[in-house]
């Protein structure tokens, strides 16, 4: 797809004194990413600092002044704003932007790529900028892809349990203070979310649309139908924050157009890329199988009694990384391997 500089590519991260910028300089490393040439870019209150790449330590320099000619990709995560402001720029000098925020996922001109499930979008790439899903969608169309493949998915019914990290640094060191402060017995000073997060759960995840859903719901409902490519598709959608520091899960459930039996979901979840299911009364948690990995893990695959060609389960995922970091790695790893 493109061309690397002298033994690599020069890659640039944007964001990367944030989580999810820190998880891209890791990730990267750990795949061993064919990389000339990093940059760790931020806003001018971060120059300076030192950000981690493999064993090597990168000095952060300013995104607000960084000259994007000549670097084959810029990795994204630092806002939707400063994506809007700066994706462009690079994009125009040449840079194949991924950006992670939820600005440019619904132009029509801008794929959005989940490698696994519509990696093939990626042949009619011709350079600019491809946008990262959705952390929830992201792991949730691991999942449902092969079911859809198959037999066609026509309604999908999830409840999603995000954990604080989605919402950056500051609300996970939130989630700390006010555990300290429960244990305590100090009532906590909510900062980062309207209400208290720890022991609690909040029943909304960003602002409200008309519709009473929320947007981060309205994403998920959007978000499928595009990489799926069906219009035809419903997801009804409620986000909740929970008081955990990595790891989303979601419950499922889902109906397909053609009828379609357990053990051969089962069968297809099985084989599918970048799934790890758990059979029978084994349980897949946040903290014990998403956190640090990089697998979609689905378990309590069922039946639902609600409907003859309903399907249930729980799927986790590592937010930060499957979620947003890992795949924005992963279509670069697409676009050179094309």
């Amino acid at each position: 797809m493109t061309t690397p500089t002298r033994n690599g590519y020069r890659v640039a991260v944007v964001g990367a004194t944030g989580a999810v910028g820190e998880a891209m300089l890791e990730i990267l490393a750990e795949r061993k990413f064919p990389v000339a040439e990093i940059a760790a870019l931020a806003s001018s209150q971060s120059v300076g600092r030192e950000v981690s790449y493999g064993r090597k330590s990168v000095v952060v320099d300013d995104l607000a002044t960084f000259d994007f000619k000549g670097w084959d990709f810029a990795l994204f995560s630092a806002g939707g704003s400063v994506s809007a402001e700066h994706a462009p720029r690079a994009a125009a000098a040449g840079c194949i932007v991924i950006d992670n925020t939820s600005h440019f996922r619904m132009d029509p001109e801008v794929p959005l790529v989940v490698p696994e499930v519509n990696g093939e979008v990626l042949k009619a790439f011709k350079g600019g900028i491809i946008a990262n899903p959705n952390c929830s969608t992201i792991q949730m169309l691991l999942a449902v892809a092969p079911i859809h493949r198959k037999a066609g998915v026509a309604r999908i019914n999830v409840c999603t349990y995000q954990s604080v990290s989605g919402a950056g640094r500051a609300a996970m060191e939130e989630l700390g203070r006010q555990c300290a402060d429960r244990f305590n017995f100090r009532d906590p000073e909510p900062e980062v979310f309207k209400l208290p997060i720890a022991f609690n759960v909040l029943p909304a995840i960003d602002v409200f649309e008309d519709n009473g859903y929320t947007r981060e719901e309205m994403k998920m409902h959007r978000e499928t139908r595009r990489i799926l490519g069906s219009d035809d598709i419903f997801v009804s959608a409620t986000a909740v924050r929970v008081p955990v520091f990595v790891g989303h899960g979601e419950a499922v459930h889902l109906e397909t157009n053609a009828p379609i039996e357990v053990p051969e979901v089962a069968e297809l979840l099985s084989v599918a890329p970048g799934v790890k299911l758990l059979q029978g009364e084994e349980l897949a948690t946040p903290l014990t199988h998403a956190t640090g990995n990089d697998e979609v893990w689905v378990c309590r695959l069922r039946r639902d009694l609600a409907h003859p060609r309903g399907l249930a389960f729980w799927v986790v995922a590592d937010n930060v990384r499957k979620g947003a970091a890992l795949n924005a790695v992963q279509i670069a790893e697409s676009l050179i391997a094309l």
